[in-house]
């Protein structure tokens, strides 16, 4: 269902406005599905093995590994919420994320079920674990279990092995969102430009978000957000590649997981690791909803030579670092995580800037991969599969 213009006209859905009259170029501000010349296909290759003939030497890209999350940091700390504009158009592309969205303006209520769940969270011991979402959770785990452990004769390691299984147990009764009937999962918040826009628009009583960043910045502004209900969204700082970092909610409890320009950010023999991780939080039948960057988009033909961190995968000037994917890499990874395919196109967009006469290509893909409703053997076993980059 797209997302309300202020006028209370409906969002038109990407794919819509066609360039067909050269004549009109500097009508609009972006046209969609523009088709390339074999010329400028050729010419966006040539530019790629031009900016990729030098690699970042390996010392460096080790250090880009393990300072990116003060890259992030910094990065959130100079634009704060500013950078990136709330993504209205999420509800046109992804309906799943407000599929009972009721016509009436968006005023929510807050649900007595999700306002029960918040009190009787407050008081439990696995608030005092997550806290705010930016302590350690292994370190939660152990100011939970503090007096059993202590009464224990066992090795450190053991103390924390059953303190971890009482955690998972607990998890199972009594995690934030428990009583909600719809939850999703943000992967890659930032300063909130997904979630507020997901709980300003699905007015469902029974919907939980969950949103979680690499960046603790990143989270500190979500919930300084005055938006931000704890009755309704918990943000919590999560590196996705770390395995042995527990998530706040079980397996298989999450109807949508959302990935925004998330998955390119990451080291690529880790991607496959993190989209298995994500599908084992997905209810049978649940989504993930990805949008990324595509082959020579107008971001990776900017690169310069000396960005080059390996092939298609390069480094900003801040840090940060970005891969451009193509549909076949994307649709590996996920149905290597045993997801089914529902959508997996590219959105080749023509973006004008009509006051300075100029044109820009951009390249996205957008993909949704579901998790099959009947397949428990299949999952299963894929939840013991660890393939590169898994530990």
């Amino acid at each position: 269902m797209a997302a309300p213009n202020q006028d209370g006209r409906r969002r038109k859905q990407f794919g819509n406005r066609f360039l067909t009259d050269p004549a009109r170029l500097f009508q609009h501000n972006a046209w969609d599905n523009v088709e390339w010349s074999k010329e400028q296909e050729a010419a966006a290759q040539a530019k790629v093995q031009e900016n990729s003939t030098e690699f970042v030497p390996q010392d460096q890209q080790d250090a880009y590994e393990i300072s990116a999350s003060k890259y992030w940091n910094d990065f959130y700390k100079t634009h704060e919420g500013g950078f990136f504009k709330d993504r209205h158009w999420l509800f046109t592309e992804f309906p799943e994320l407000a599929p009972n969205q009721n016509a009436r303006a968006v005023g929510v209520c807050v649900s007595e079920a999700a306002a029960a769940a918040a009190k009787n969270t407050k008081g439990s011991g696995l608030q005092e674990c997550w806290g705010n979402g930016l302590s350690s959770l292994e370190t939660g785990i152990l100011e939970h279990q503090n007096s059993e452990i202590n009464s224990c004769n066992s090795s450190p390691q053991m103390q924390t092995e059953v303190a971890a299984q009482k955690l998972e147990e607990q998890k199972l009764r009594d995690f934030p969102g428990s009583s909600a009937t719809y939850r999703i999962l943000e992967v890659g918040c930032g300063a909130g430009n997904t979630v507020f826009p997901i709980l300003q628009t699905n007015n469902d009583p029974g919907l939980f978000v969950y949103c979680c960043d690499f960046s603790k910045t990143a989270v500190e502004l979500v919930q300084a957000h005055p938006e931000y209900d704890a009755s309704r969204c918990f943000a919590f700082v999560h590196d996705l590649c770390e395995t042995g970092t527990p998530f706040p909610m079980p397996d298989e409890s999450v109807d949508v997981v959302v990935l925004i320009f998330v998955l390119s950010a990451l080291l690529p023999e880790k991607m496959q690791c993190v989209i298995n991780r994500l599908s084992k939080l997905l209810k049978p039948g649940g989504i993930i909803l990805l949008r990324d960057y595509g082959r020579y988009d107008l971001a990776q033909l900017r690169f310069k030579k000396g960005q080059c961190l390996a092939d298609n995968f390069y480094v900003r000037g801040d840090g940060t670092r970005v891969y451009f994917f193509t549909q076949d890499e994307l649709d590996l990874l996920f149905s290597t995580a045993g997801l089914e395919k529902a959508q997996n196109i590219v959105d080749r967009r023509l973006q004008v800037n009509r006051g300075k006469q100029i044109t820009m290509y951009r390249v996205w893909i957008q993909c949704k991969y579901r998790k099959p409703k009947d397949d428990k053997d299949s999952i299963g076993e894929r939840s013991s599969f660890h393939p590169s980059g898994c530990t």
